[in-house]
């Protein structure tokens, strides 16, 4: 099989990847800024190479005599720009990748980007909103910093497939599911939906993925993508008291009954970011994390379908196996044995 690389391995969707690589038989290369392997993926058969996607020059080890390279490596914020990093990680840091993918010869890449690149808006008339690849990317003057970097730093994959890098891109939805060893900050909710402590709800929602289904996309991408194309792996839509009322029915935790309208807990976002500042703490929500929930969109899939043999299992399914893995992971104050199985669950 092939040597491969891949950038952002130690992250939820690169520990899934890089799983899945390994079992197709590949010989698995990952970038690692620290000394030692993350603890996402002790144990596994992977050849480690020290780098930094924003220093090229640590780029050539990671890429040389590999045929593919999966780009997954991003700084995903909430709270605005940081001071330039989210521009410098995940744009620069994509053309970085890119360019040294294309002076080492390597055969394909995919560009794991997300449908945060697509310009989301806010639905102001309740009805739900369809996007497709098609759809107008993100600009800095209307959104966020970090959607604006995922539309520039797929533009930049872009000018490099002009002359001759064979690329892939993918745009991934919210990402949940099993092996999420940070946890993320969706991980974090579940968590503490399955353990009983969230004390409210936020309205709104967003389209939630199954990490596996993101992981099978991306392989996919590399097998069968037409180069110079973009697919969105979207999975289902639900809204956080559905997403939570799940989580309940899956774990027997308390589910919370007030949900806080997103009008309001919009008022409140700038006293939460200058409270998590002070405490220099990640705040629980921001202006910009709500913007997704009230964006009220539908991804089209169908494209990914077509090409990539893509599909998306049911939400429950997820919930269930990911509440399964956190609880093997100490994560839960319940035993693995107490989560109820799928077929006693009302699929949302």
């Amino acid at each position: 099989m092939a040597r491969v690389a891949v950038t952002g391995s130690s992250g939820h969707v690169g520990a899934c990847l890089v799983r899945q690589l390994l079992e197709d038989g590949h010989q698995v290369r990952a970038l690692i800024r620290s000394e030692q392997p993350p603890r996402s993926l002790e144990g596994l058969d992977v050849e480690f190479v020290r780098g930094d996607i924003c220093k090229p020059s640590s780029l050539r080890p990671l890429v040389d005599g590999v045929e593919r390279v999966y780009h997954l490596a991003a700084l995903i914020s909430i709270v605005g720009p940081m001071g330039g990093k989210v521009r410098a990680v995940n744009v620069h840091g994509a053309r970085n990748v890119g360019e040294a993918a294309l002076e080492a010869g390597v055969k394909r890449m995919v560009h794991v980007s997300s449908v945060h690149a697509f310009e989301l808006g806010v639905s102001t008339d309740g009805k739900p909103r369809t996007i497709d690849e098609t759809h107008r990317r993100s600009r800095e003057e209307t959104c966020p910093a970090y959607d604006a970097s995922k539309a520039a730093g797929e533009t930049e994959i872009r000018k490099l497939v002009d002359k001759g890098l064979d690329a892939v891109i993918v745009h991934p939805a919210g990402v949940i599911g099993p092996f999420d060893f940070g946890p993320s900050r969706m991980g974090k909710v579940l968590v503490s939906l399955g353990n009983g402590r969230m004390p409210g709800l936020l309205g709104g929602g967003f389209d939630w993925v199954d990490v596996r289904d993101v992981s099978n996309g991306i392989r996919s991408a590399a097998e069968q993508g037409h180069t110079g194309e973009s697919y969105i792996l979207s999975g289902n839509f639900a809204s956080i008291p559905d997403l939570a009322h799940v989580a309940g029915t899956v774990t027997g935790a308390r589910v919370p009954k007030f949900v806080f309208p997103l009008g309001i807990a919009n008022l409140f976002a700038p006293a939460a970011e200058a409270a998590a500042k002070l405490l220099q703490a990640e705040p629980l929500y921001t202006e910009e994390s709500l913007m997704a929930l009230r964006s009220d969109v539908r991804f089209d899939r169908s494209k990914a379908g077509d090409h990539l043999d893509y599909s998306a299992r049911p939400l429950i399914d997820t919930l269930r196996d990911t509440y399964r893995w956190f609880a093997a992971q100490g994560r839960l104050r319940k035993p693995t044995s107490s989560l109820q199985p799928a077929q006693s669950v009302s699929v949302v």
